[in-house]
């Protein structure tokens, strides 16, 4: 299907110095924006970036229907610019979009949107290292009316920032046993402002008290390790790599889906089971090795260097031949198309 996508670029193209600009802050050139209005989505656009003119009424800012998506592309090794996994953060926003009761975006608009955009915008995409091109699909609700409702109109947009390295020093976290992210039967597995929203609290209170971030657990018992701040949790303890089973509460992430895949094809033994948190402390009293790590699009993977339980510290492997990094070096070679793109992840423009 032709979605008739029209472009109107800026007359004088400039590209900005963004390598010491913090993260989210410059956007690029252009945002491409669409309106769902009458059930069906109408006038498709790539336009320079620009503000949005909406109503106090709107119920994107009443009621919570904002849902979001966050990919990333990247210069390869060819010179290439190549988005990584594309269609399964499309899969995700979908379910997403369902949980909140906002409506479907074809498949075939969202990634052709993410062509066109990224095509425009290609000169955005940091050639470093520790640079990629962060890219930011969402849609909100755009209804004008007060009144607990399901929307009938929304709009859904897609805007992009050049991104370098998100964290630039092992983290240092605390195990939350008050506070909770998500409970069975809510929106944990779902992109979602709400769940964000609720976690600013008690991700303040960890960082008035020298944390980076929190290590979210079970809302019922407060024993199950979950997600740390916005990142799945993943460890590598005695060599094996042990994640949290996806559920209800948990986030499908991306990037820890590669990292499993990755983690088999090296030989690791991977396990998504249940982890209490008293199991990583009996291994760290152990002496047992242990490697913690958040794993997300925009951190990649953020080492985990003190885990504070019980009000204890206790200190995690960050040594140079952590396994982590051979997942972090393995996953970036793919992704630079430095290495062979065996699972058909990278999306060329």
């Amino acid at each position: 299907m032709d979605y008739n996508i029209s472009i109107s670029p800026q007359a004088e193209r400039k590209v900005k110095e963004t390598k010491s600009v913090p993260f989210g802050v410059q956007p690029t050139e252009h945002m491409f924006i669409a309106e769902y209005k009458d059930k069906q989505w109408q006038n498709s656009r790539i336009v320079p970036f620009s503000d949005l003119s909406m109503s106090p009424f709107a119920l994107c800012f009443h009621y919570g229907q904002t849902v979001f998506e966050g990919m990333k592309a990247f210069h390869m090794e060819n010179g290439k610019v190549a988005i990584f996994r594309p269609e399964k953060h499309y899969s995700r926003f979908q379910k997403s979009l369902d949980r909140l009761c906002m409506p479907d975006v074809p498949k075939g608009l969202f990634m052709e949107a993410l062509h066109q955009l990224v095509q425009l915008d290609a000169a955005w995409v940091p050639e470093e290292e520790d640079g990629a091109l962060y890219i930011r699909p969402f849609m909100i609700a755009s209804e004008e009316r007060l009144g607990v409702k399901v929307a009938d109109e929304y709009i859904f947009m897609i805007v992009c920032t050049p991104s370098y390295t998100y964290y630039n020093k092992p983290l240092r976290v605390k195990v939350e046993d008050h506070f909770s992210r998500a409970a069975d039967g809510g929106t944990g597995y779902a992109k979602c402002g709400g769940n964000y929203g609720s976690a600013f609290y008690p991700t303040q209170l960890a960082k008035e008290q020298g944390f980076d971030q929190v290590i979210w657990t079970d809302s019922k018992t407060h024993e199950l390790i979950e997600e740390s701040g916005t990142m799945n949790l993943m460890f590598v303890i005695d060599g094996t790599l042990v994640t949290a089973p996806l559920s209800g509460t948990i986030l499908d992430g991306v990037t820890r889906d590669s990292l499993i895949a990755i983690a088999k094809e090296q030989g690791i033994k991977v396990e998504e089971r249940p982890i209490k948190h008293a199991e990583i402390k009996e291994a760290l009293d152990a002496d047992k090795q242990v490697e913690a790590f958040g794993a997300g699009t925009a951190a990649v993977i953020a080492p985990i260097q003190t885990i504070s339980m019980g009000g204890k510290d206790y200190t995690c492997y960050t040594g140079e031949d952590a396994r982590m990094y051979k997942l972090a070096k393995d996953l970036f070679n793919i992704r630079r198309g430095l290495t062979a793109d065996t699972h058909n992840w990278n999306y060329t423009i």
